[in-house]
């Protein structure tokens, strides 16, 4: 069991491998992994990652302002590197693989330098969900105890979104 924060749901080499957020911070980042199998192919499951540009799917009285986040897809615009995606600004994208976002700098002033990339990989009829955050590291003592404690606060918020992400996914493929 990780103690740390930094992973859930993903295998050791899931959180030792490289994604596209990690070459947007310097070398020596850390990385938060979170992972969840997704029985719908890759195609179905990125649609509902694009929904992210406009609702966050975690715990929506927190973080949506109690509206609740879409449970149908709903039309949105092409994916554009600039565009929002929850907290983050889209930096790259392909199209039924990843999308990776940098926090803007008003942000990062507070929190530190983080990245983020939600990659989808094919796995038997189904698809693998990855995600990574990228986070600076070092700092003040200051900043490391709120980066641990935004590390643990993450992985609460994330594991709500990736497991509703996964039955809306898993649903559509059933409808």
């Amino acid at each position: 069991m990780d103690v740390s924060g930094r992973v859930w749901g993903a295998t050791n080499a899931e959180h030792e491998a490289v994604y596209p957020c990690d070459r947007l911070l310097p070398a020596g980042s850390e990385g938060w992994t979170r992972a969840v199998d997704v029985a719908a192919p890759p195609p179905v499951l990125f649609r509902w990652l694009r929904q992210l540009t406009i609702a966050p799917y975690s715990y929506d009285r927190l973080d949506f302002g109690g509206r609740r986040s879409p449970r149908a897809l709903v039309p949105l615009p092409d994916l554009a590197v600039g565009q929002a995606l929850l907290v983050f600004s889209i930096t790259d994208f392909r199209t039924d693989e990843h999308i990776t976002g940098l926090l803007p700098e008003a942000l990062a002033a507070r929190w530190g330098r983080m990245a983020v990339s939600y990659t989808v990989r094919p796995q038997g009829e189904g698809s693998r969900l990855v995600v990574r955050v990228a986070a600076e590291a070092g700092g003040t003592a200051r900043r490391r105890v709120r980066r641990r404690l935004l590390a643990w606060g993450d992985l609460v918020m994330m594991r709500k979104q990736l497991l509703t992400l996964k039955a809306l996914a898993e649903g559509t493929r059933r409808g």
